[in-house]
């Protein structure tokens, strides 16, 4: 009976392998975007957190400058939630009537002031544009919430955390994407594995006949010594078995459907290296096909296991 892709999906072979709750997601998405925001006294503080895939954790922090001396706790707490990735994270806070506070370093701002008007003057310049010119000076003009208190900061972290929860809703919303076109991925894998027994068998009796052929035409067909024919016939049937790379191609999908479905970690890492090793097993079972039909499964193979690295370089 051929089996066909629904098969792999869903039915369970005696090791667990592709679930029931296929639909159930436990993979995460390094794309996200989480948004939220609260009031402390009269100011309303708003966190943006957007996050990209990236290999290795590149976080950018935003904020007013009252919150500096938290800057050591804020990159801990948000590095622990989000994990990995390309991760922005902007912090804003107004007054209640929408303004943005904002504090201007006076004494800063008249020594630039005055040294660019006496050089405007010396060298006659025009001065029109010199207030627009010491205002992009950094430093000039600076958001400020205040004096940050630990109730402030309380509320800061609950504002924070709740924009952290939505960035992992949106994380998971993608992951079920990503995990649904996974497991199709490796049921194509299977699939065209199982394809591969009718040509296994068919190279064979063609490679025998062959090299009957080819040892009748050497020697002659009275001549022909069976023995050594056979030696030859062993030789060959070594060199072009695939059973090992089958099996261990098979395990590999195995494994990469178990850690999948493993609540305890993030799967990203684990499932590139089990890709890699299903290369490996890929690229065997070409190097021995000798048969069109095979290398044809083969390519096919491939093909999917591309997708699947494509699809896990925004796995969390």
């Amino acid at each position: 009976m051929k089996l066909r892709r629904t098969d792999f999906l869903y039915l369970c072979p005696p090791a667990p392998f592709f679930s029931n709750h296929i639909l159930f997601n436990m993979l995460l998405s390094m794309t996200g975007y989480g948004r939220a925001s609260g009031s402390y006294g009269g100011k309303t503080i708003s966190v943006e957190i957007r996050a990209l895939n990236s290999k290795l954790t590149d976080l950018k922090l935003r904020f007013p400058g009252d919150y500096k001396e938290k800057e050591v706790e804020l990159r801990k707490m948000v590095i622990d939630h989000a994990e990995r990735g390309k991760i922005d994270v902007a912090i804003d806070v107004q007054n209640a009537d929408g303004a943005a506070l904002v504090s201007l370093n006076e004494s800063l701002f008249r020594g630039y002031h005055r040294e660019l008007s006496r050089l405007a003057t010396e060298l006659n310049i025009s001065q029109q544009d010199i207030l627009q010119t010491i205002m992009r000076i950094p430093n000039i003009a600076a958001t400020a919430s205040g004096e940050l208190d630990e109730e402030e900061w309380d509320a800061l972290c609950d504002v924070i955390q709740r924009a952290l929860d939505h960035l992992k809703t949106f994380r998971r919303q993608e992951g079920r994407a990503l995990e649904s076109d996974l497991r199709l991925r490796v049921a194509n894998i299977l699939l065209h594995l199982s394809d591969l027994t009718p040509f296994e068998q068919e190279r064979f009796a063609r490679m025998r006949e062959r090299l009957r052929s080819n040892m009748e035409e050497a020697f002659g067909k009275d001549n022909l010594d069976t023995n050594r024919f056979e030696q030859e016939i062993l030789y060959y049937l070594e060199k072009m078995d695939i059973t090992e790379e089958k099996v261990r191609l098979e395990q590999h999908c195995k494994y990469f459907i178990e850690q999948i479905e493993n609540k305890d970690q993030s799967a990203g890492r684990t499932l590139n290296f089990i890709s890699q090793e299903m290369g490996r097993e890929i690229n065997t079972l070409g190097a021995k096909a000798y048969d069109a039909n095979i290398q044809r499964l083969v390519v096919q193979m491939k093909d999917e296991l591309e997708k699947i690295k494509e699809q896990l370089a925004n796995v969390l």
